[in-house]
């Protein structure tokens, strides 16, 4: 089995490269997907969250609202360090769980957006970042998600630096261009796994 990081940051097109990597057969484990799991309706996850942020973090139906969450923690550290303290503890068990159940020869590919943030780098074999200048992620944030500029900028200030990620990779994927130039490349990292996997 060989365990791929893949992270990269807000904006930067990860989803499309998870995608592309399941269509070759990747076993994705995706961290974003698995935090929302741990927090909803009956979890002690979010009884935890509630506990620590009150129930102004709920919805009128007993979920967690997401965009209210997000407005207190990302414009302060303490608080999203204590979100993070409650959730990434679950998201690592269930994460592990997860991957248990991979054969021998599959390549796992672990997509976590604050791989560098965390210091995960060390639990994977390699680590995957894909790659695109702040200009380009804003762009796409704004344009195509709808956010307003001064909330993608917040996020992204939130996260490590492109400096910071690109240090920590491995291989990086260049997605800074259009989206029919991001397949080739994504094939040819899956070439380069696969080659890793039947190695190991």
């Amino acid at each position: 089995m060989l365990k791929v990081g893949l992270t990269g940051g807000i904006g930067a097109g990860k989803s499309e490269v998870s995608r592309l990597l399941v269509s070759y057969g990747a076993v994705l484990i995706d961290a974003d997907r698995i935090a929302r799991e741990v927090v909803e309706p009956g979890t002690p996850g979010l009884a935890a969250v509630v506990e620590a942020f009150g129930e102004d973090v709920l919805t009128p139906e007993g979920t967690l609202d997401r965009p209210k969450l997000g407005s207190l923690v990302f414009a302060d550290a303490d608080r999203l360090a204590a979100l993070n303290a409650i959730v990434h503890p679950l998201v690592g068990a269930r994460s592990a769980e997860l991957e248990s159940r991979a054969g021998t020869g599959d390549v796992v590919v672990h997509d976590v957006p604050l791989l560098t943030e965390n210091g995960l780098a060390p639990l994977y074999d390699l680590v995957v970042v894909v790659d695109a200048s702040p200009e380009t992620r804003l762009d796409r944030l704004v344009r195509l998600r709808g956010m307003a500029e001064s909330e993608a900028r917040a996020r992204m200030s939130a996260q490590a630096t492109r400096a910071q990620r690109l240090a920590v990779a491995d291989l990086v994927i260049d997605n800074d261009g259009p989206l029919d130039a991001l397949e080739p490349q994504v094939r040819k990292v899956w070439d380069e796994l696969e080659r890793r996997a039947s190695a190991e």
